[in-house]
């Protein structure tokens, strides 16, 4: 048997399906192993949640390929397990900038979360917690970052920042973030101007009326259009800054190229994070998991590397340990959690793939997520073809 030092087991979201944002209690008799499917746990949540709202979160930018080449990129590799290696137990733990966590899957920033689930942010800081994972909260919640912060007042969580309105107010936000107890600045640079989303675009989303935007400056009139968290103003000098304001460690995220990572390291960022925004913006783009060799390569010596985007799997956690990142990051996999679960369902989203991270890494032979070999993962024969 597999013994993960990581989180504590979770179950299975349970049918029959319940309405959205609501958590089945600790006695319920339809309680089943960790939830890992997670195509399914999509399909649950497309059938409870409006459906301008689904595509908002399902969504991503142009043609949709760098949105569907996502989960293929980490599939276009091919584990190489050792065998004979005694494993007995497989540890899970790990550090981010310095900060322990029980399990190297985070969540990543996502907004408006309480379009998903009346608890919103919240209630995914409570379910991280209970995972032992860290959390990053997006500028654009719908609770302010210090209650965040007091929900969880021992939960890892980092801040990822926008600029919002003002270049005064988002140099206030950094320092908040800092006082607030958040243990790094995550600056999205990826975002100049909003990719172009046709679901959005067909729906004429807007966001509904009386959301709150909890770190945005009070409202003064109608809601600020979804554009008003574009950078296009944004350089490498901003990394050194943002520091300094925050007292913080600058993770820049949004990297898909060696050059640009290692130009983000000598501007002071303490880590990179190869990301394509979900898909959500350049498109077609390259996958992350093709972008994390090159990046790793230009500074993993220097910083630690994180990615994000198509992780479903725990052998695409493994494979993209194997490649150099530090954590992976879960972004729709814990809205659709979220939204069908609320806190409990972003815990077994996390719970889940993280044992069956642990059980992959038996099957390698592997026993700690801080050592994975690269040539633990091979290109498949037929990629790149």
């Amino acid at each position: 048997m597999v013994r993960s030092d990581g989180p504590a087991p979770g179950a299975r979201l349970s049918q029959p399906q319940r309405t959205a944002g609501e958590t089945p209690t600790p006695d319920d008799p339809g309680r089943e192993p960790p939830f890992l499917d997670l195509d399914a746990l999509e399909t649950r949540a497309r059938a409870v949640l409006p459906a301008d709202v689904f595509d908002y979160y399902a969504g991503g930018a142009g043609t949709e390929t760098t949105l569907v080449e996502a989960p293929r990129a980490w599939r276009s590799w091919r584990l190489r397990p050792h065998v004979l290696r005694g494993v007995a137990a497989v540890q899970l733990r790990t550090t981010l900038l310095g900060t322990e966590v029980a399990t190297p899957i985070g969540v990543a920033p996502w907004a408006y979360q309480a379009m998903a689930h009346p608890d919103g942010e919240l209630a995914t800081a409570r379910g991280a917690a209970a995972a032992g994972a860290l959390m990053t909260v997006s500028t654009s919640a719908t609770s302010s970052l210090a209650d965040v912060a007091a929900a969880t007042p021992a939960g890892p969580r980092w801040f990822q920042l926008y600029r919002l309105h003002s270049p005064a107010h988002t140099d206030d936000l950094a320092r908040r973030a800092g006082r607030a107890g958040y243990r790094a600045l995550v600056l999205t640079v990826d975002l100049p101007v909003l990719g172009r989303r046709h679901r959005d675009l067909r729906h004429d989303f807007a966001l509904p009326a009386g959301l709150p935007l909890a770190n945005h400056p009070p409202a003064t009139g109608a809601q600020p259009p979804l554009p008003a968290a574009e950078t296009p103003t944004w350089t490498f000098a901003d990394i050194g800054r943002y520091a300094e304001l925050s007292g913080l460690p600058v993770v820049v995220k949004g990297v898909l190229r060696g050059d640009d990572a290692e130009r983000c390291v000598a501007a002071g960022a303490a880590a990179v994070w190869v990301s394509t925004h979900g898909g959500r913006q350049a498109d077609p783009a390259i996958a992350s998991a093709e972008a994390l060799p090159e990046v790793v390569a230009a500074v993993g010596e220097a910083v630690e590397v994180y990615a994000d985007g198509g992780v479903r799997t725990g052998a695409d956690a493994l494979t993209a340990l194997a490649l150099g990142a530090r954590a992976v990051f879960l972004g729709r996999p814990t809205t659709w959690g979220l939204a069908i679960g609320g806190a409990d369902g972003v815990a077994r989203v996390i719970s889940g793939l993280s044992e069956e991270l642990a059980h992959t890494m038996a099957l390698c032979g592997l026993d700690d997520v801080r050592s994975v070999p690269r040539d633990t993962v091979v290109r498949a024969p037929w990629a790149g073809r």
